[in-house]
């Protein structure tokens, strides 16, 4: 029975030895990590686990905490996360027998040898038992496959989870700042509606032409028509950060203002530790796991699969005085010999898959560097920016008085005071705007750093150098 065994493997065994070697990964699409980054920022801080708390602000914070609780699209990743996992749970079911039982029985009437008619009955239970030795690892190959789709899906949900927390605290950032925004056309509608009320008094006594005062009026009204434009923004802000936090449109309680928000330090991290922090780096890499697990699947379809089965039952008749056991045991090796291609195309497909998740990991390495350096590059920029604004604010203040001083006087015409008007609101409106930018660009940069480190979201180490 053995040397029958034996003789039967070894046209199989030799058949194996034909199967195609796998091919590695494209060397193109590995990454090396720079040694330090091209923008230096001045001070820096470790990252917190809720750094969104840094800028001050409850409110920012529950919108924040109410979004990675409420949000569709995080909830989305967490179920996609439990189907991977239901899907790795049955993958391991290929590693262990299948069992089965079964009932068959019936009632027949037929002619017996006699030339009489005759009714019989039977039955027969039987359990099967049927397993398939793992000799080349395709049922590992899968279970592989299965358990790198789970981690790729848990850091594709810690991806959708920090995604949704920046969106979160830039929404709000940038909520408050329309707030201020608003603050300051009303103001700003106010002082034109006193310079309206001032050339109207003059042009009523005769001191002015009526042409200053309908540039007054012209004026004051272009002022006016951009409020209500303002407000619809603010509305509109709100309902998106509403929908943000899984709420239904509405509107949004504030915690302060843009000017009580904190400037926290902006996180510090090295270009090497960044593959590491990346979620969406993790879960490319753990991709490429997958894929070559399934690479190594398609190769093991090339070898011959060895199956064991085994059969016990009973056979229950009316024609028999005892019920009758039976069983069967046996094996079988199966070789494929001519596929028509089918398994060489399976295989290439497999291998074009896995090179294109290794680009793939390729491009959100690069990706992840490119955002980093940009929002740093902002920030370095953005305080003398600042600076520059303040001053020019100051400046343009101070021409704004003077032009008004020289119109009450009768020295000048009214549209010096209209252009020092315009340009204050300008460089008062981009003030605000830079703050907002700071803001937002430290939120950018706490999710292109991938936030705080993080337990069991890191990959598998298969590109990095």
């Amino acid at each position: 029975m053995r040397k029958s065994l034996i003789l039967l493997a070894a046209p199989a065994l030799a058949l194996a030895a034909c199967a195609p070697t796998l091919q590695q990964a494209p060397p193109g699409a590995a990454v090396s990590a720079p040694p330090q980054w091209r923008t230096a920022l001045d001070v820096t801080a470790p990252v917190e686990k809720d750094w969104w708390g840094a800028f001050g602000d409850a409110q920012l914070s529950r919108l924040v905490e109410q979004a990675q609780a409420n949000n569709p699209d995080v909830q989305i990743a967490a179920a996609r996360v439990e189907e991977a996992r239901a899907t790795e749970l049955g993958s391991r079911g290929f590693l262990l027998p299948s069992v089965g039982a079964g009932f068959e029985g019936g009632v027949q009437r037929e002619v017996s040898p006699f030339g009489q008619a005759r009714t019989t009955l039977a039955a027969q239970p039987a359990f099967r038992a049927s397993y398939e030795i793992d000799l080349f690892g395709k049922n590992a190959a899968r279970i592989d496959a299965a358990e790198a789709g789970v981690a790729a899906s848990a850091a594709t949900e810690e991806a959708a989870r920090l995604s949704v927390s920046a969106a979160a605290a830039s929404g709000y950032i940038t909520l408050l700042a329309l707030d201020q925004r608003l603050e300051v056309l009303d103001a700003t509608l106010e002082a034109r509606r006193q310079a309206l009320k001032f050339a109207r008094d003059r042009a009523e006594v005769g001191y002015t032409s009526q042409l200053e005062l309908r540039q007054a009026e012209a004026e004051y009204q272009a002022t006016a028509q951009l409020v209500p434009q303002l407000r619809a923004q603010i509305a509109r802000q709100e309902n998106a950060l509403s929908v943000l936090t899984g709420d239904m449109p509405g509107a949004i309680e504030r915690g302060g203002t843009l000017g009580d928000l904190r400037r926290p330090a902006p996180p510090a991290t090295l270009p090497s530790e960044l593959l590491r922090r990346r979620p969406d780096v993790a879960a490319a890499e753990y991709r490429i796991a997958a894929a070559d697990a399934k690479m190594r699947g398609a190769r093991a379809d090339f070898m011959p699969s060895v199956n064991l089965g085994a059969m016990a039952g009973l056979v229950l008749s009316d024609l028999l005085a005892d019920p009758v056991s039976i069983w069967s045991l046996g094996g079988s090796i199966l070789a494929p010999v001519f596929q028509g291609g089918k398994l060489q195309a399976q295989l290439d497909g497999a291998t074009a898959q896995r090179d294109q998740a290794a680009w793939a990991y390729r491009s959100a390495v690069l990706n992840a560097f490119r955002e980093v350096e940009d929002r740093m590059a902002v920030l370095a920029n953005l305080r003398q920016q600042e600076t520059a604004l303040v001053a020019q604010q100051a400046a343009v203040a101070n021409a704004l008085r003077h032009a008004r001083n020289r119109y009450r006087a009768g020295y000048t015409p009214y549209i010096e005071q209209i252009d020092a008007q315009r340009a204050l609101l300008g460089v008062e409106l981009s003030l605000i705007q830079l703050r907002a930018d700071e803001l937002t660009t430290l939120v950018g940069l706490y999710q292109a750093t991938g936030g705080a480190p993080r337990d069991g979201v890191t990959g598998p180490d298969t590109l990095q150098q």
